[in-house]
């Protein structure tokens, strides 16, 4: 049997553009004046307002199905008197007045905010997002029907911004999952949660993009590939759901770019539901890495002219202290073109591949290096929470440092006593001292400490085979550098203009 819907959309759209017309000319005539006379059959015109009474009504059974399924949830935490964010200002504070010039800022209290969530199961497991609940000392939750709950946290996953809570009720309305990789471009889309704590306000539009990502910094490692709408989203919408015109949820809505610029973003409801379902069951979400940074070939024009030869890939730019890639014959500058043989253009292609491997699973990675194709076996390791970096300190010279020229950067030969201050694994190369501001060496993110152990693939023990080298290289086309960063490996390109 067709759904309203799909009997909507079987009608031929001339019939509705008729019907539209027809409104719009009789709209249009003046008070006293004869009406014009319409040139849609009376039958037709009928028809195409059926069609949008039919749309009307889909769209306001869309709330009546998902809406009771709908929850606000309310956090109170507390506060340390620190200056809050730039999220936190405008979105959780009240508003400055002529008795509170600095609004709520004037004195250290609790902090309370508003998101929404969507019940998943009767036993009252509830989808919401990780930032909604995070740092709470008390959840409430408000269902539909005006019962209130206090909530506690079942698991979280920052880095998918999924949690999990759960009321103690019996017999809850629960959502219906979708596929969101069913999901198509143009298709309606709805919202509902509590933007400004007005709550169970409902919003539509289409689906006007999916697979968005790098939305949020998160060290290099893209999880979620978001769904793209136009449906009004705004503060207190976070953790809703984003639905169909079936009242299934597609997503769990959970970042905006600005206010009111019809740029919304949902976290898939596939990967809602599979990281959901782990943290309800007690598990520790774990996913394999190769520790390594990565970006799409041609993404920096810079360097582009140094892989003649190769049209797509993904360039390591960074390889971890300590990770799995860094106990493999991976370098960097390496150009990843294969995973256990499936193709990968671009970082985020790479990062799938990953991530649906194993933890300790043995991968081959097919690497383009220096016009040859080579194999690489690497084993994958654990994403740990945080990836952590020493600071920098003062480097104490040793020796007189030196300037080399037009790339603005100072460096010294690194000695065995400044390795050893520095805790530095390398025993070999020159490392740098200081790096001037906006020289072509800052233009690349070198940094002071950073240790030069090749020169376009030659090794560099000391300052006078790092002058050398430079003299042999070209700078229009691009000078290589392999760096050891605090353990970590990686390149810079050093590029004159002439």
């Amino acid at each position: 049997m067709l759904s309203k819907f799909q009997l909507m959309r079987s009608l031929p759209i001339s019939i509705l553009i008729s019907a539209l017309s027809t409104l719009s000319i009789l709209a249009a005539s003046p008070a006293g004046q004869p009406e014009a006379t319409s040139t849609v059959p009376a039958a037709a015109a009928e028809a195409g307002k059926d069609v949008v009474h039919q749309l009307n009504n889909a769209f306001a059974k869309v709330f009546e199905i998902v809406a009771p399924s709908v929850v606000i949830i309310e956090i109170s935490k507390k506060s340390d008197g620190a200056e809050g964010s730039a999220f936190d200002d405008l979105f959780f504070q009240g508003p400055p007045d002529e008795n509170n010039p600095h609004g709520n800022l004037r004195r250290p209290q609790p902090v309370q905010s508003e998101g929404s969530g969507f019940i998943v199961r009767p036993d009252g497991y509830i989808f919401t997002n990780f930032h909604v609940v995070e740092g709470a000392d008390k959840i409430s939750v408000k269902l539909k029907d005006g019962r209130e709950f206090q909530a506690k946290t079942v698991g979280t996953d920052e880095k998918t911004d999924i949690a999990v809570i759960k009321i103690d009720a019996k017999d809850l309305p629960v959502v219906q999952l979708g596929d969101s990789d069913a999901v198509r471009v143009g298709q309606f889309a709805f919202a509902i949660g509590a933007p400004f704590k007005l709550d169970y306000t409902f919003t539509y539009g289409v689906i006007s993009g999916k697979g968005r990502n790098k939305l949020i910094p998160t060290n290099g490692y893209a999880i979620s590939d978001y769904i793209q709408t136009d449906a009004s989203i705004n503060p207190g919408n976070s953790g809703g759901p984003l639905c169909d015109i079936d009242g299934n949820v597609i997503g769990m809505n959970t970042l905006i770019n600005g206010l009111n610029r019809g740029l919304g973003f949902a976290i898939p409801s596939n990967m809602a539901k599979e990281i959901g379902g782990e943290l309800i069951a007690g598990h520790k979400i774990m996913r394999p890495w190769l520790g390594i940074r990565i970006e799409t070939l041609g993404d920096d024009p810079s360097i582009r002219d140094l892989f003649k030869g190769l049209d797509k890939g993904v360039v390591v730019r960074t390889i971890e202290a300590d990770a799995p890639a860094y106990k493999s014959d991976l370098r960097p500058f390496d150009v990843i073109t294969q995973v256990d043989g499936a193709q990968v253009a671009s970082d985020s292609q790479l990062q799938h591949e990953i991530l649906k491997k194993k933890i300790g699973q043995s991968i081959e990675l097919t690497v383009w290096r220096k016009g040859q194709t080579i194999k690489i076996p690497v084993k994958t390791g654990e994403l740990p929470n945080e990836i952590s970096r020493a600071s920098n300190e003062p480097v104490q010279p040793g020796s007189k440092p030196e300037d080399v020229g037009k790339f603005g950067l100072q460096v010294q030969d690194l000695t065995k006593e400044v390795a050893e201050r520095l805790h530095l694994d390398i025993k070999q190369g020159v490392i740098v001292t200081d790096v001037a501001e906006d020289s072509l060496a800052a233009q690349q993110g070198i940094e002071r400490e950073d240790v030069i152990t090749e020169v376009d693939g030659k090794s560099v023990p000391n300052v006078q085979s790092f002058r050398e080298a430079l003299k042999k290289a070209d700078p229009k086309r691009g000078v290589l550098l392999y760096l050891d960063r605090k353990g970590s490996k990686t390149f810079a390109v050093l590029k004159s203009g002439g």
